[in-house]
């Protein structure tokens, strides 16, 4: 069994994603290629995005910190802290128009 916090995570990821060029910093907090489940911490920059992209399989986004919106075609929704948005199995992409740190919870396709 392995714990973790996420608020030190995000902090640490936040502060990643601040000194980066890209302005984001990611880390496979469990799961992976080898798994059906992965969580992955996501930080992003004020301004950031990640470009539209086709949804890995079931998804969610459980917003840590800040704000985010999540983009799918014609559609959008806006997470805050605490909010859990269940990604559309559809391309669709992620804007930060503050500093955010979200959880990303994909259970794979097979």
């Amino acid at each position: 069994m392995r714990k973790l916090s996420l608020d030190a995570k995000a902090r640490e990821h936040l502060e990643k994603a601040a000194a980066s060029s890209t302005g984001r910093s990611a880390e496979t907090l469990y799961g992976g290629q080898e798994h059906t489940l992965r969580q992955t911490l996501l930080a992003l920059r004020a301004g950031t995005e990640l470009a539209e992209h086709d949804s890995p399989g079931e998804a969610t986004l459980l917003v840590l910190h800040g704000r985010v919106t999540l983009r799918s075609g014609e559609d959008s929704w806006e997470g805050t802290t605490g909010d859990l948005l269940a990604i559309p199995p559809a391309r669709h992409s992620l804007h930060a128009p503050e500093d955010a740190a979200v959880l990303l919870t994909v259970a794979k396709h097979e």
